[in-house]
């Protein structure tokens, strides 16, 4: 029971966030940005150095505060570089920024103590000392983020898949900000929590899993939740049972499970083709 309260708030954190991640990670993958996930992340670590920088505490709400205004105004930047006849990669474009955050973020490292540890626990993350008291930030952000996503999110969705790509350009960035607005603090929100990396692989790996077997928009988003809830969770056992790190533990089995189910899709495909040539 003992260690049942002590890894409750890891649970619903970890719950909590596979939703959410999983429903952005879907979008991301239909927009083929794979990489803006972990860009993000980085520049929301940079934004909070910036802020232990200027002299506050590292998970305070100003160096919080400090971080959501920078990631969103380099987000802004990003919506509006887009353009019809676009001749860089978007690809490209995010691999620069990451580049650049992470490459600010070692600079900045050199001038804080114990910047290099920080930089290790932005990457790693720590799940397993997750409070009830984040828990309950977490909701507090995310619940104007969901409804935001739900008023717009036909909209949205339609901008993802390119259904709007006839109409004025002015608007679709207006919603593309919206979407990488709210994008942007989920992913602030996320990384303290989480690390990069975890974040990385909950917002890809489960959408990807769904994206293979399921066919339905909806259908991918909860199905990416089941999976990135319970490849969380069954890390989060592994990690505390055997006393090793709980994000590498949560991000190799998420990783190996998208392998698996990617292997699985090409032999039930190669079975299906001998079926019907063999007919």
């Amino acid at each position: 029971m003992g260690t049942l309260l002590f890894l409750a708030p890891p649970i619903v954190a970890c719950i909590i966030l596979a939703g959410i991640l999983s429903y952005f990670g879907n979008h991301i993958l239909s927009r083929g940005i794979i990489f803006i996930d972990i860009a993000v992340a980085q520049i929301a670590a940079l934004g909070t150095m910036i802020g232990i920088l200027l002299g506050f505490a590292e998970n305070s709400a100003n160096a919080q505060i400090v971080s959501y205004a920078f990631t969103i105004i380099i987000l802004g930047i990003f919506s509006f570089m887009k353009v019809k006849n676009q001749v860089l990669p978007q690809e490209a474009i995010i691999g620069i920024f990451y580049c650049i955050a992470l490459g600010m973020a070692l600079l900045l490292a050199e001038k804080i103590p114990g910047g290099s540890n920080y930089i290790t626990k932005t990457i790693t993350g720590n799940v397993l000392w997750v409070t009830w008291k984040s828990v309950l930030y977490c909701l507090l952000i995310f619940i104007p983020v969901i409804i935001v996503n739900l008023v717009m999110g036909n909209i949205i969705k339609k901008v993802s898949h390119g259904e709007l790509a006839g109409n004025s350009m002015s608007r679709t960035r207006i919603y593309d900000l919206v979407f990488y607005i709210t994008f942007g603090i989920v992913i602030v929100k996320s990384v303290p929590v989480m690390g990069i990396f975890l974040v990385f692989m909950l917002l890809i790996g489960p959408a990807s899993i769904s994206r293979i077997f399921v066919r339905s928009w909806t259908g991918r988003i909860i199905w990416g939740w089941i999976i990135g809830a319970a490849g969380s969770l069954l890390g989060i056992y592994i990690s505390y049972s055997m006393n090793i790190s709980n994000g590498p533990a949560i991000v190799s089995l998420i990783g190996i499970a998208t392998y698996i189910a990617a292997f699985t899709k090409l032999y039930m495909k190669r079975a299906d083709k001998n079926i019907l040539t063999t007919n």
